[in-house]
């Protein structure tokens, strides 16, 4: 966030704030053509919601969108394309940003991910980052915008996304081949066959064709289509507007259940990598590249046209590449819809900056300043009770939510500064600003450091279970490096006079100093963070940790399994016919079988042989201290990860603002819109640390549906649910009994000592998750919970202690029907 005082005129003091009197669009059809395009997805996705037109039609219609009405538009825009009117350095400059855009991800990719899909996965993301719906969303807002201010603007679109298509998505193409093949354990192809099916598969496309054929009819019929086919090709070229839109509503259908949070990780980078660093690097090249251009006023408008053409989101046909190569469909195409409706407000907010004609930066900086003081309170309370479920749950003395609660406190200093900097900028207090400039900006930094140092934490407990380096020093290192910065600051920096801005209260100097501490703190949070998952073992295991329905990680220190683990050889010598001086215990049961069929169950039964007889009492039952300590262990390092990743690209966000005012003379209106997004995610990370840590499983979810089933019980509303069993579990629970219960005792179920002279039959729910999608009753973590859930409703089994639902956790669950007939 930097100062706005000096965003709007940075080149000459008490020079005109409007450098740009005449705007270069007209924002009056935006909203109109932001209407009528999101208007029309809305009504094929409410059409395919309601089944009017079901998946197989949809995909009719897509092939006409495709085959037909597009490449007509691409033909006949081919041939009517002005050449003479082409700025070709910008074109070149959009090419060399996709280019650039499409290295950084498919690098990270490679980095990352793990050899087994490494180079699908390269490609596949690649081509998501850099492909845009440029002609059924894109078009429309363009001209919106420029038609009646430039309109040679709008070929840009055809002359850039061709180009894309025959550039970028057939080396993406190509990583997708190499991995099918080794998929498919072709050791020897020949490259060649390889590069060829690459080519026949771009050749294929119709439109990659028709822009060929197009071009060439470009020069052969000089920029006119003969009169006897136009009526045909305009026919064809006008139908595809409409079509294109409602066939993107119609696949948006059901995509965003497919969501779940192992990608999570995935989908957060790639929006950011389509939505904040696309638009950036698109301006930045446009700026670099097309420095030559004689009018100033032209050059501006062209790197504020690339930047709203680096905002299109992702064109649907990447998701049909997903599905042709079978990868990260799910992630593909729920991006694909949370990108195109986060696209929508940035292209509004931008267009909108970009037409106001003059802006006084006095009442900006007052807005931005309120802005920042009422977001700081509202996150202040989110990171008061972040702090007390911590302290609750004593989590704060173990690693590595020891550092997390730095961070907290961190965040909580930023959001008490900003509180106080509101009440004492205003008052001519040189001393009080600077004790709350030390402790603003003090804390501020880190924050800009702590997600690099949780992340590293989270790498050494990883690869070696014990943290070698002492806390301590991390911790010094977290607040040590902030204050010495801070202190440099004060000693060498010169106070700007009539600010009201806290980031720019020593001027340029602190711009550098916090440029610095951003580049400090990203180095070592991606470094941290690839490392985390680099190498097959760990990233499958974050994967797994992702996928829980919890995204805990649920693996306990070593210490603590050695205290918590029952030891088993002795186990066999102490079975008993009967349970003798049993203190853990089950409600008692009856036959499934039965139960199920009749669709109720009985008050009471006989105990069975070697079970016991009352519900497990977490002051006895060796089982229930099991799943406690192991709570109590729990480091969570899947929730970790995810709020670096976050932290992270904020702080990617802080280094663009910066940079943007230190290499930019005049930053322009487009930066007022980042100085902006930049105060929320710098005083309000309190929500994010609360979206993550706030509602703890354990002390806070759990307990309230406890609490609430009990409830329900006491009113009657127990007996009832149980009894009133519905048809599709009762089939599913019949189903598993005949053909899966005895597969599954066999596989998971484990004799483990409960009491002191008793045994119980259990299995873990993280365990039977894993075992449902292995012999294929789950495709997914989701469905294994749906199904598990439907046998805990069926009573097929139950939690030792009747307290928790089917969850994906180290929580103990047996089979109520009697083991000894398996």
């Amino acid at each position: 966030m930097e100062s706005i005082n000096t965003s709007m005129s940075n080149s000459a003091p008490g020079a005109d704030p409007s450098p740009a009197p005449h705007p270069a669009m007209s924002i009056d059809k935006l909203f109109p053509a932001l209407l009528e395009c999101f208007g029309i997805i809305l009504c094929g996705y409410a059409a395919g919601r309601a089944n009017i037109i079901t998946s197989t039609q949809a995909k009719g219609l897509g092939n006409f969108v495709s085959r037909f009405a597009l490449p007509a538009l691409l033909f006949k825009n081919m041939v009517l394309l002005d050449f003479g009117n082409v700025i070709w350095p910008f074109l070149w400059s959009i090419l060399v940003a996709k280019l650039t855009v499409f290295f950084i991800v498919c690098v990270l990719t490679l980095l990352v991910t793990s050899r087994d899909n490494r180079f699908s996965k390269a490609g596949l993301f690649s081509i998501f980052a850099t492909q845009s719906n440029d002609f059924a969303l894109g078009y429309p807002i363009v001209e919106a915008l420029y038609r009646n201010t430039h309109p040679e603007y709008l070929q840009y679109i055809y002359l850039v996304a061709p180009v894309s298509l025959m550039v970028l998505n057939p080396i993406g193409f190509a990583f997708c081949e190499v991995q099918k093949r080794r998929g498919e354990h072709v050791q020897h192809q020949s490259k060649l066959y390889v590069v060829g099916v690459v080519l026949l598969q771009v050749l294929r496309n119709p439109i990659v064709f028709m822009v060929v054929v197009g071009i060439a009819s470009h020069f052969l019929l000089g920029q006119k289509i003969p009169p006897f086919m136009e009526e045909f090709v305009d026919g064809l070229a006008n139908s595809f507007g409409g079509a294109a839109l409602f066939y993107l509503g119609l696949t948006m259908v059901g995509q965003l259940r497919k969501l779940t949070k192992s990608t999570v990780v995935a989908l957060i980078l790639l929006i950011t990598a389509k939505l904040l660093v696309m638009p950036l690097i698109c301006r930045g090249m446009v700026e670099v590249l097309d420095s030559g251009n004689i009018s100033s006023l032209n050059h501006s408008s062209l790197s504020n046209y690339a930047f709203l053409y680096g905002v299109f989101p992702t064109a649907p046909s990447v998701a049909i590449y997903a599905a042709h190569y079978n990868m990260e469909l799910q992630v593909v195409t729920s991006g694909m819809v949370i990108s195109t409706f986060l696209s929508a407000p940035i292209m509004y907010v931008s267009a909108w900056l970009l037409t106001i004609p003059w802006m006084d930066p006095k009442p900006l900086a007052y807005a931005l300043q309120n802005i920042s003081f009422n977001i700081s309170i509202v996150s202040l309370f989110a990171l008061v009770w972040c702090l007390a479920v911590k302290i609750m749950s004593k989590k704060f003395c173990r690693l590595p939510h020891m550092f997390t609660v730095n961070l907290f406190v961190a965040q909580l200093g930023v959001c008490v500064g900003m509180i106080a900097w509101n009440f004492v900028v205003v008052k001519d207090n040189f001393i009080g600003q600077v004790f709350t400039f030390t402790l603003l900006y003090g804390s501020l930094y880190s924050t800009y450091l702590w997600p690099g140092l949780i992340a590293m934490s989270l790498y050494l407990l990883k690869k070696n279970e014990q943290l070698k380096v002492q806390p301590g020093l991390i911790m010094i290192i977290g607040w040590g490096v902030p204050m010495f910065a801070i202190s440099i600051l004060l000693m060498a920096g010169e106070k700007m006079q009539d600010t009201i801005d806290s980031a720019f209260f020593f001027g340029t100097s602190q711009i550098f100093c916090t440029s610095i501490v951003l580049c400090v703190g990203i180095v070592v949070a991606g470094v941290s963070l690839m490392l985390l998952s680099r190498g097959t073992q760990e990233y499958q295991t974050l994967e797994q940790e992702t996928a829980n329905s919890t995204a805990e990680d649920l693996r306990a220190d070593n210490s603590v399994q050695a205290r918590c683990t029952i030891e088993q050889p002795s186990i066999e010598d102490d079975i008993r016919p009967e349970c003798q001086g049993c203190q853990c215990s089950s409600a008692s049961v009856q036959s499934m079988d039965n139960m199920i069929i009749n669709n109720t169950v009985k008050d009471s039964s006989p105990t069975q042989k070697g079970q016991c007889g009352s519900c497990c009492d977490s002051s006895h039952c060796l089982l229930v201290e099991e799943e406690e300590k192991w709570q109590n262990a729990d480091r969570q390092i899947a929730r970790h990860v995810l709020l670096c990743l976050l932290l992270t690209v904020s702080l990617l966000a802080n280094l663009s603002s910066c940079l943007w005012w230190l290499l930019s003379s005049v930053p322009g209106r487009l930066y007022l819109e980042l100085q902006f997004f930049c105060a929320v995610i710098n005083f309000g990370q309190g929500f994010i640390s609360f979206g993550i840590f706030g509602l703890d499983k354990h002390l806070i979810i759990l307990p309230f549906k406890k609490r609430l089933a009990n409830l329900r019980q006491a009113y009657g509303q127990g007996a009832a649910i149980q009894s009133d069993v519905s048809e599709e579990i009762r089939l599913t629970c019949n189903q598993f009994l005949k053909y899966h219960k005895e597969q599954c005792v066999q596989d998971i179920v484990h004799k483990k000592r409960c009491g002191k002279r008793s045994i119980a039959e259990t299995f873990l729910g993280s365990e039977m998750v894993q075992w449902l999608q292995t012999v294929g009753l789950a495709s997914d973590q989701g469905e294994a919970l749906l199904y598990g859930s439907r046998l805990l409703e069926g009573g097929v089994i139950h939690h030792i202690t009747h307290n928790y639902g089917f969850l994906d956790d180290t929580l103990h669950y047996r089979f109520t029907e009697n083991m000894d007939n398996h």
